[in-house]
């Protein structure tokens, strides 16, 4: 059997980069449960329609306030709330594609 040129048959070096390929999995897994662990807010028609999504991408919370409600124009509403869950939704994407980039090795930042 051929000795490679990382140290012989997977020796010391192959045990190193197996520990540190751990220690970055445990990272992650961290990183993924503080980002599902946060909180989103944004809002719409200058904060007549306010949401809070979850970083599991989960919508928690909706308020309206009563001067957004008109019965006569019901698609208005809609488009506020939309807008408002998703650009809340583009912030949590946004921070997790920030933090578990950074993560990456060198040049696998786009994996995640």
């Amino acid at each position: 059997m051929a000795r490679n040129q990382f140290g012989g048959f997977g020796g010391p070096n192959m045990q190193q980069l197996m520990r540190q390929a751990q220690k970055m999995q445990e990272q992650m897994q961290k990183a993924q449960e503080e980002l599902d662990a946060k909180v989103y807010e944004a809002s719409a028609g200058g904060g007549m329609v306010s949401v809070k999504v979850s970083g599991k991408r989960e919508l928690l919370e909706i308020n309206i306030k009563p001067e957004a409600v008109d019965p006569d124009d019901v698609e208005m509403l809609q488009d506020l709330i939309m807008a408002a869950v998703n650009e809340a939704l583009r912030e949590g994407e946004k921070t997790r594609e920030e933090t578990m980039g950074a993560m990456a090795p060198a040049g696998m930042g786009g994996l995640f």
